[in-house]
């Protein structure tokens, strides 16, 4: 469903993505590890198209999103729902009105329906009285579960996360891993996720990618990646000191 080939992209002088090659199947979810500040996030901005390659291409379902305008690039940002770093919610709106947002604005939907479907994503990440509180009145956690109902409450074919556990301490990020796998397991969405928690990812990707110096050095299966003979991978999922990876 998504192919990404030989993906560039460098702020002045400094390459963040060179020859970044990638596939992911419909349906399925990988999830792209690697170090902090190496250029996760800034693959996922590419997929959202909030930044354009400088070199290669992203396609999608065929149709190379770097080259997308107005309608066309308006129908592809409609297929995907993003769970933001550090949840993006409005401050101003209830819980309920953040997660009806996505539908308020896409769609013409009537109220009712609206309710319904919102109501229905807040059951499914365990919120179901929450609705009527603002963001400064639930935890952490309860936050990140409000960002993950608005990602999916517009049912998209694409989910983004990008480190979607930020901030939470082991049980709640183990808590919303599961989660995220239990709500992929139900809508079968095809799922990108960046993340550096190790070994929790292990146990919700279907298939792990290590970003290293710009682009993929490995990819494969939990098993394939935890006995990779890479000294690269090996390095970073060990979080061993000495090793090819500096610290940046």
């Amino acid at each position: 469903m998504i192919r990404v080939e030989n993906l560039h992209k460098a702020f002045g002088r400094q390459h963040v993505l060179k020859d970044f090659n990638l596939e992911i199947t419909k349906g399925e979810l990988v999830v792209v590890i690697g170090q902090s500040g190496i250029g996760k996030s800034v693959f996922i901005k590419h997929l959202m198209t909030l930044l354009r390659p400088d070199n290669g291409r992203i396609l999608v379902d065929g149709a190379d999103i770097g080259v997308l305008r107005g309608r066309a690039l308006d129908q592809y940002r409609e297929k995907l729902g993003v769970v933001f770093q550090g949840g993006a919610l409005f401050d101003s709106l209830s819980v309920f009105e953040n997660v009806a947002f996505p539908l308020r604005e896409r769609t013409k939907l009537p109220r009712a329906e609206i309710a319904e479907r919102v109501q229905e994503k807040l059951d499914q990440v365990g919120l179901r009285e929450m609705g009527h509180k603002y963001p400064a009145e639930i935890s952490g956690g309860m936050r990140k579960r409000v960002s993950i109902a608005r990602a999916l409450v517009a049912q998209p074919e694409i989910v983004l996360l990008d480190e979607p556990t930020t901030g939470l301490d082991p049980i709640l990020c183990t808590t919303i891993h599961h989660l995220i796998l239990d709500l992929h397991q139900k809508f079968q969405f095809t799922g990108v996720m960046v993340s550096h928690e190790i070994p929790d990812i292990f146990q919700i990707a279907n298939r792990v990618a290590m970003l290293h110096d710009g682009g993929i050095v490995e990819i494969g299966s939990p098993e394939a990646i935890q006995s990779s003979t890479n000294e690269v991978v090996r390095q970073f999922i060990r979080g061993e000191i000495e090793g090819p990876i500096k610290p940046t």
